[in-house]
């Protein structure tokens, strides 16, 4: 299972990576530093600002075959889980009480 966590820059996104027991982890931010994408292990997220945001988190999920999102800030938590029925149709998960 793919697993992305949001807000990779803070310690909580850590915390959480470490309790999880999954293999194939990914952490994201919409504000990552370019020596940190190109690690791999890293993913620029969109802002949460935009728009289209939704749509362009569902479209990063599926590019990456992501199938659940931690969601680790409220911001992002508010806009994602409006759409959540959106990312249950391509069978991602949303998560944001951690």
């Amino acid at each position: 299972m793919n697993i992305l966590i949001t807000a990779a820059t803070s310690a909580k996104a850590y915390s959480l990576k470490n309790k999880l027991t999954y293999d194939n982890t990914v952490m994201g931010d919409h504000d990552v530093p370019e020596v940190m994408i190109a690690s791999g292990k890293m993913l620029r997220l969109p802002d949460p600002q935009s728009s289209s945001y939704a749509h362009q988190m569902l479209a990063l999920c599926l590019d990456n075959k992501i199938e659940k999102v931690y969601l680790l800030r409220d911001e992002e938590a508010k806009l994602l889980l409006e759409a959540e029925q959106l990312f249950n149709e391509y069978g991602i998960s949303l998560v944001h009480e951690v």
